[in-house]
């Protein structure tokens, strides 16, 4: 979780990442910060994500995407 928070950080350092959970829905994420994310978790992670996983459900908050990058490492 702790290298998920540097992307998250240095990808947008106005945000508080511990504390906000509508990152897409309230549109604090945009599609460019999303792009940018989904390289960087590919690349540190080593796990694809899909397009079916490109659901606000997954990324509004630091926790689903925590969450979903440990699905994709189980797969």
């Amino acid at each position: 979780m702790e290298e998920l928070m540097e992307i998250l950080e240095n990808l947008r350092p106005d945000v508080d990442f511990e504390n906000e959970t509508a990152l897409v829905t309230d549109e604090i994420l945009q599609s460019f910060d999303i792009v940018s994310l989904v390289g960087e978790i590919d690349s540190v992670f080593d796990v694809e994500i899909t397009p079916v996983d490109l659901i606000p459900e997954n990324f509004n908050s630091a926790g689903a995407i925590w969450d979903l990058i440990r699905r994709k490492l189980d797969e």
